[in-house]
């Protein structure tokens, strides 16, 4: 049994790391209620801008259709794999990781893939063994429209010029603080909704549909990477608060646990010195 100095000692480091975690499951609780509320308040608004626009696309026939519609033999793919620059949040960047890695290897088994990487733990881990086209890691430290918006440019320039023929999104959906749904999401070309979903009713537009789809197109991919972020985002705090509650947890039943063994080696430790003290005075009384 270890000595009573060290039981201490391990007692104390552990409820030091008790203070940590139940510090950042405060820190975390805070933050994911602004960014909950802020995922919640825009995913009406992105949805219906993205079914407005396939809808329109798919209404559109030969070259009136939009450029970020064309299909092509896929050959080669970017992957947006979009994780968080910390860890201490449970399997939230792991699970992206392991369906970047299904996506490489499965999905799109012999063909080209790259990667443009959000979060630096996803960057860290597939720059070992991947091509890593771009790595957007500091979106995080001032997480805005525009910034995002410069990332989507980026992306719909790499889709229209040829270099890739398909991108996909791979990110966490927040549903609520313990539960996040890996996604892999196409981000292009945009794929037109088809048959009874695209809608049969007759509108008048103004200006014409192509020229609505060809200025809407390039905000509504901004606004879906802007959503796909905002969405990762909330899921980090989530997922860290959920960590940080179980770790939390589970250092107060070790200490508990440490500090009953620390009163039975200290009991057994008293025991054992009223055992001498008597043996003791039996010996000087014969």
């Amino acid at each position: 049994m270890a000595n009573l100095k060290e039981i201490r000692n391990r007692i104390s480091s552990i409820s030091s790391t008790m203070q940590i975690t139940s510090a950042m499951k405060m820190v975390s609780a805070a933050k994911l209620k602004k960014a909950q509320d802020a995922i919640t308040a825009m995913r009406p608004y992105s949805d219906k801008l993205t079914e407005l626009l396939q809808g329109l696309s798919a209404s559109l026939e030969g070259d009136a259709g939009s450029k970020f519609a064309a299909a092509r033999p896929v050959n080669k793919v970017l992957v947006v794999a979009i994780t968080s620059n910390r860890g201490l949040c449970g399997a939230f960047n792991s699970n992206i990781i392991k369906q970047s890695r299904i996506l490489l290897e499965e999905t799109y088994a012999g063909k080209k893939v790259d990667f443009v990487t959000i979060g630096k733990k996803a960057n860290d881990i597939l720059r070992k063994k991947n091509t890593i086209l771009a790595n957007h890691s500091d979106v995080y430290d001032d997480l805005t429209f525009d910034k995002v918006a410069e990332i989507a440019q980026f992306l719909m320039d790499q889709f229209t010029e040829g270099t890739y023929d398909r991108i996909d999104l791979v990110y966490n959906k927040f549903k609520n603080a313990a539960t996040q749904q890996v996604m892999t999401e196409q981000f292009l070309p945009i794929v037109p909704v088809e048959g009874d979903a695209a809608g049969t009713t007759d509108y008048i537009f103004e200006p014409s549909k192509a020229e609505i789809v060809e200025q809407l197109i390039p905000k509504s991919l901004k606004t879906q990477l802007f959503k796909a972020i905002r969405d990762s985002f909330a899921s980090e705090h989530g997922a860290r608060m959920t960590a940080m509650h179980k770790a939390t947890d589970n250092a107060g039943e070790l200490r508990s646990q440490l500090k009953l063994t620390y009163n039975k080696a200290r009991q057994a430790a008293i025991t054992s010195e009223i055992l001498e003290i008597v043996g003791g005075a039996e010996a000087l009384n014969n």
